[in-house]
């Protein structure tokens, strides 16, 4: 009697029906969950809309990446100097000083050894509710070259850096995260690898290319030390990235990124995730463009005082790479220019 029950649950058509099921059920889900999920439509405008750095006199106003032609014959202003550095920052008025100080020894070291180096820092206050932004301004009075532009309102981090890199007026653009958790002389790692990828100096800024800062070589290390839950965690998070974003980075989410001026004007205008998935739909978009993507190692240790909350950030980045794959591939979001 078993065995013809069996026999009949288990059948082709009953299998076939279920997995027809399973499968109407998974897309509508995921159907609801972009529904539900709002993202912000921002405009060209937007992007152009002059920028005044913070407690400037007089006031001054940032650089723009972009043209304010659309159609103009480069979607790129003329670079002014060799590298701008953008940090994003949120409540960081404890943090940012120690990872100023190593940035400004670098680049004020090397400006000296080589009169062609010129550069700027950006640091971008995502809406602190402390003192950040002050902060930053007190060590701009005794070190050289950094401004800071204050958002309104928080963005998240994806949308602070867009806004740095979007006022940026370098050939080479690096983002920095503001915890110093890499060590910052590693800038000439992703340098020398975007110069061999654009055929050496001097470095036509018109080069699209990406480079970004690897802590692949230390996962072994790192899962030594965390918790069986958290190991867990991060490799399901690996898995959903190469699932439903990235193919060819295995570490997508340092936060040390080079790209040329060419390619920061063609892709941060277009992100669409603001939070802190930004990184899987910027390298998503290298991908489908074929644009270069170098991956080189950087050192790096954990640094206390992270924003990110493990579960919950976490899962908020897992949904966002599923909406990545979802509505470009379905064409809620295309890869044209605002």
């Amino acid at each position: 009697m078993w065995e013809l029950v069996s026999a009949e649950l288990f059948s082709a058509s009953n299998l076939f029906l279920l997995g027809f099921m399973i499968s109407a059920l998974a897309v509508s889900s995921v159907f609801t969950l972009s529904h539900i999920t709002p993202w912000v439509r921002r405009t060209r405008d937007e992007y152009l809309t002059p920028e005044i750095v913070y407690r400037s006199s007089p006031e001054k106003e940032f650089s723009k990446l972009l043209e304010s032609e659309r159609d103009a014959p480069k979607r790129y202003t003329p670079s002014r100097c060799y590298l701008s550095v953008v940090i994003p920052a949120m409540n960081e008025s404890e943090r940012i000083e120690i990872m100023l100080e190593d940035c400004c020894d670098y680049l004020e070291k090397r400006s000296k050894k080589d009169l062609e180096f010129s550069y700027e820092i950006i640091v971008v206050d995502d809406g602190s509710t402390d003192d950040t932004a002050d902060v930053v301004v007190g060590i701009s009075q005794r070190r050289q070259n950094i401004r800071v532009l204050k958002l309104k309102a928080n963005r998240g981090k994806g949308g602070a850096v867009k806004m740095g890199v979007l006022h940026s007026s370098g050939k080479l653009i690096l983002f920095a995260d503001a915890d110093g958790a890499t060590k910052f002389e590693d800038f000439e790692v992703l340098e020398k690898e975007m110069l061999r990828a654009a055929g050496g100096e001097p470095f036509d800024e018109s080069f699209p290319a990406v480079v970004v800062g690897s802590r692949a070589h230390l996962e072994a290390a790192s899962v030594a030390e965390r918790s069986f839950f958290r190991t867990v965690l991060m490799h399901g998070f690996h898995a959903l990235v190469w699932l439903f974003a990235v193919r060819t980075v295995r570490d997508t989410q340092c936060g040390f990124k080079l790209f040329s001026r060419s390619i920061a004007a063609r892709i941060f205008p277009v992100l669409h995730v603001e939070r802190w998935a930004f990184d899987a739909e910027l390298i998503f978009l290298c991908e489908k463009w074929t644009v270069p993507v170098s991956e080189v190692s950087v050192r790096w240790k954990e640094i206390e005082g992270s924003k990110i909350t493990p579960i919950w950030s976490w899962l908020q980045m897992g949904r966002d790479l599923v909406l990545i794959w979802f509505r470009y591939n379905i064409g809620i979001w295309t890869d044209s220019q605002p």
